[in-house]
Order: C-alpha cells, then sequence, then structure tokens
C-alpha cells in the first residue's frame, strides 16, 4: 500500500491539480479533528458515497484514519475495497491525524468547516449587517414593517423557526423575492439555525442589488433561543413560487451578480461532451433546486444539491479539489447566485448551464445515491415474520442505521453496532446463531450482512425486506434511546439543539467555534479565499 507523509500531501494540495483527500472515520471522530480540505466518507458508507464523490477511477486519493493505532484497520481496509473497485491512484496518510498534527500542522473541528469559515470571512469582508434577537423582538413587538426569511431547508424550519418567519431556502432567496416582499422600505430579516447561511443569505440579497435594507439575524435560531425567546415548530409557510414578472426582476438583479463576479456559462453541448470525458476531469452536475422540482425533471446524470446546502456544506456535494462543477436550475437564476458563491470560496472551473435544463428529455425520479458495486442480496424477512421471531427471544437484531436514527426509533429489543467495526464490537452476542441486520432502508444492512458472514460463518443471517422503515409502516411498536449500543456513539456530529443536556452550553460552543475559524484558517493556510 503507498503512503505519503504530511510534507508531501501539503505538496499535493498546493499543485492546483485534481485531489481527494478522504476520511474514512465515522463523522463524529472526524469532528473532533480533521484537515480542513478532508472529505469524510466513513468505511461504514463507502459503497454508498464514493461514486458520487469521487466518480473518476483515477482520481488521485489520499485516505486519513487514526492508523496506526486504529484497531479496525479502517484505512487499509478503504485501500483493500476502493483498489478492488478500480480506483488507481491510491495513498494513505502516513501516521493518520495523529502523524499530521505532530509534524505541526493544523487541524480541525466540527462539520463543514471549509464552508463555516466562509460564512464567517463573508461578514468579517463585507460588513454584513446584522441585527441581534432583542433588538429584532423590539422591532416585532412596535409592529415594524418586516419579513423574516428563514433560509434552511423545509426540513429544518419544520424542527423550529422564528415566530413569523417564512421558509426560503437560501439559493431561493433572490428567485423568490419580488413577488413575495412588494413594499422596498420593507426590512428583511435573514435567518438560519446558526450564522452561516443567515450571512451567506442576507448577502446574497445584497449582492443581487435589492432595494430593501437587509440584515441577517446575529446566531439564528440559536440565538433567539439563548436570549429566552420562544420559537415555534412545525410550521409550514414558505414564499411563494414567483411570477414571470418576478423572474424578470430576480434576473435583473442576478445579471449583475454574474457580472461581479465573473460567473460563466456552458451550453449543453458542451456540458454532454464534458459527461464523456471521464478520463481526464471530474465533473460535478449538481441541480440546485429544491428536491421536488428535481423530482419533476431532471438531467440524466445530475445530482440534486440544493443550492443555500452546497454553499453551506460543500464537502457533502463535492469531494474532488480543483473538479469542474457544473450548476443546472429552470432559468439560471438560483445556479448563478450559487455559482457566485462557490467562486469567492475559491472554485475556479464553476460554470452555469446557459438556459438551464429545458423541457425536453429529462428523467422524473427522486434523487437516490449511487453505489459504487451491486451487493450481493441476503435472505430477506419480512416484518411480520421477525415480530413472531422477537417473541422466541433467540435471535439478535442489529441496526446498522445511524445512532441518530437508532435513537429516534428503533426495533424493541434491537442492539446498534457501526459497520465497520462489527468484527470486533459484535463479540458482545457471541452466544446467539440468528443475526437479522436491519437499516433505515435495507441497503446498508445488505452490506453489513456480508460482512457478519465473513466472521460469523456459522450463523443465520438475514436482512429485514425494506428495513425499519417497513418495521414502522407495518405499524409494530418502536423504542427510542441508545440502550443497546455495541459500537462507541461517535458516528455522527449531533446538533447542539440535539443534545440529551446542557444544549445551552452547545450551542454557546458552537456559535464561538464559527466565530473563530477565520484566524484558523489564516494559521492553516492552505486556502485562501478571494476577495471582490
Amino acid at each position: 500500500m503507498n503512503s505519503i507523509t504530511p510534507h508531501q500531501l501539503l505538496g499535493l494540495i498546493r499543485d492546483d491539480q485534481e485531489i481527494a483527500i478522504i476520511d474514512v472515520r465515522e463523522q463524529g471522530e472526524f469532528a473532533n479533528a480533521h484537515l480542513l480540505l478532508s472529505c469524510c466518507i466513513p468505511l461504514s458508507q463507502l459503497e454508498l458515497r464514493i461514486a458520487e464523490l469521487v466518480p473518476r477511477l483515477d482520481t488521485r486519493m489520499v485516505l486519513i484514519g487514526n492508523e496506526p493505532s486504529d484497531p479496525y484497520r479502517r484505512t487499509h481496509r478503504a485501500f483493500e475495497r476502493l483498489s478492488q473497485w478500480g480506483y488507481t491512484d491510491l495513498s494513505i496518510l502516513a501516521g493518520g491525524i495523529e502523524g499530521w498534527r505532530q509534524t505541526g500542522f493544523t487541524l480541525f473541528s466540527g462539520v463543514n468547516t471549509l464552508s463555516k469559515a466562509f460564512g464567517e470571512f463573508v461578514e468579517n469582508t463585507y460588513d454584513t449587517p446584522r441585527i441581534t434577537a432583542q433588538a429584532l423582538w423590539g422591532k416585532i413587538k412596535q409592529g415594524e414593517d418586516l419579513v423574516i426569511l428563514d433560509a434552511r431547508p423545509a426540513e429544518e424550519y419544520h424542527r423550529m423557526n422564528i415566530p413569523g418567519a417564512f421558509n426560503v431556502p437560501g439559493a431561493e432567496l433572490v428567485y423568490r423575492f419580488f413577488d413575495f416582499v412588494k413594499d422596498p422600505g420593507t426590512l428583511v430579516v435573514v435567518n438560519c439555525a446558526g450564522r452561516t447561511r443567515s450571512i451567506i443569505g442576507a448577502q446574497s440579497l445584497i449582492n443581487a442589488g435589492i432595494p430593501n435594507p437587509v440584515v441577517a439575524l446575529k446566531n439564528g435560531t440559536m440565538g433567539w433561543h439563548l436570549d429566552g425567546f420562544d420559537l415555534e415548530n412545525g410550521q409550514r409557510r414558505s414564499a411563494p413560487f414567483p411570477t414571470p414578472a418576478g423572474m424578470e426582476q430576480a434576473k435583473t438583479c442576478v445579471r449583475r451578480v454574474a457580472d461581479r463576479f465573473g460567473v460563466k456559462y456552458v451550453d449543453p453541448s458542451t456540458v454532454a461532451e464534458w459527461q464523456k470525458d471521464t478520463g481526464r476531469r471530474t465533473l460535478y452536475l449538481l441541480d440546485v433546486r429544491s428536491p421536488e422540482e428535481y423530482s419533476d425533471g431532471h438531467l440524466a446524470g445530475s445530482r440534486n444539491a440544493p443550492g443555500g446546502q452546497l454553499v453551506q456544506a460543500t464537502d457533502e456535494y463535492v469531494a474532488v479539489r480543483n473538479a469542474r462543477v457544473v450548476l443546472v436550475d429552470d432559468i439560471e437564476i438560483r445556479a448563478t447566485m450559487t455559482a457566485s458563491w462557490l467562486i469567492q470560496m475559491g472554485w475556479k472551473d464553476v460554470f452555469v448551464l446557459s438556459g438551464g435544463i429545458g423541457k425536453d428529455g429529462l428523467e422524473k425520479s427522486p434523487y437516490h445515491q449511487r453505489m459504487i458495486t451491486g451487493c450481493k442480496e441476503s435472505q430477506g424477512i419480512f416484518a411480520a415474520e421477525l415480530n413472531v421471531m422477537l417473541s422466541a427471544k433467540s435471535v439478535a437484531v442489529i441496526d446498522v442505521g445511524t445512532s441518530r436514527t437508532y435513537r429516534n426509533g428503533h426495533i424493541p429489543g434491537a442492539y446498534w453496532v457501526i459497520r465497520s467495526r462489527i468484527a470486533l464490537d459484535l463479540a458482545a452476542l457471541s452466544g446467539f446463531e440468528q443475526f437479522v441486520l436491519t437499516s433505515p432502508d435495507d441497503r446498508l444492512a445488505h452490506l453489513a450482512a456480508e460482512d457478519l458472514k465473513a466472521i460469523r460463518p456459522d450463523a443465520a443471517v438475514r436482512v429485514l425486506s425494506g428495513g425499519t422503515s417497513a418495521w414502522k409502516n407495518a405499524g409494530f411498536p418502536i423504542e427510542k434511546g441508545m440502550n443497546r449500543a455495541l459500537s462507541m456513539v461517535d458516528d455522527v456530529r449531533y446538533k447542539p439543539y440535539e443534545q440529551a443536556t446542557a444544549s445551552e452550553k452547545a450551542m454557546t460552543e458552537y456559535l464561538d467555534w464559527e466565530v473563530g475559524l477565520v484566524e484558523q484558517i489564516k494559521k492553516d493556510g492552505t486556502v485562501v479565499f478571494p476577495r471582490f
């Protein structure tokens, strides 16, 4: 297996060629300490995510983990799997995370760190106007003319929101603005859960030349909560889709943005050629519209990456640095706004599909992750049959979904384990001869079943057909909590409001972390955001 030193990796980062730095540990481990430009693709989910995040088989790829001290040998196992799947330019970072630290290089905490740091850079550089929760509450009580726009995806907004706020996901702000906010004197307040999407959303409207006064809500819903104000739950208010007149106004604004930031456009025939050019350049074809619009019709080969989330969590959609990125939508507005932000983040080869996706030859289906390889499916078992078996207590149900989904609701009596740790962590269940594997759907469970068969060839291993979702849909009971966790619960970076205790403390620490990222980025030196 090839290995490279931290200094050699730093040289690769600085040579402007394509490179994917893949951290194969779980997200919770990754969030404790990682390289700034690394992307977290846990070994436990490698088959489900690598094909989309690193689509070209000869991409330079460097694998990072806790080697050589990792008892699960995850970087070596990842190297072996990727080699079997045809990836040809693989290396392992010698000494892993600790080797990088001991060399004197900077490590970062958190997730989506580069995007979060960029948000702080934007606020500092362009002095994005902001308003505190206290000041906003005062304006609301006085009945001032204002509108609050929540720039998060609908699912997050539905969980909790500032009272009276309307949901307008980040890339939709300019697109939907003119039909929703009629009076140029209305104060526009943009918020998210914390800071990044509030800042980027507010600055998007400012960059577009919106005539209204625009401010970002300082610290978002977390700041609102910490200042003692109540949040709403379960709301579904949203700004309507624009009329043709509203779209024309938005187009005029977006042209200014395109000119200022040098947004490049590309015709469909060129994109088609790039899609065939899989041997030289990595291409990400990303549809920045809503998931619902994507399902109604999208270009073949495109992935859904709603624009606001693409800017907020770029590493979850694009793992190859210096790759070619083409953004698509219906009429260029949302794609252009999103492209302007990626350009400001330092991405060089970013393009917008000229004229949008059109209406002919589109595929109609929800977005699904593409697996790198087919999986041999284990014998299935339906929920009703499993329910009968559970009463005999002769079978161990193993849930290999995330700890978040397990905690929120799992099959009664099920154990939880991280797939990449099965070989060691299932030792506690050596007395069982029958196992049923489950996950939210059954894809990850089938992969884990093959792993389990390799270490327990004597056992009967089956997979719950349709996964835990099928169990719930059948109306069978669930239980909550982490009472049967066999693996260390470090697979997920829990958000502050998901913390079981001391969530206010976690919120404060999180907000302080975001603010401090700008200085840490300067210290690291591997990324410099351009100024416009």
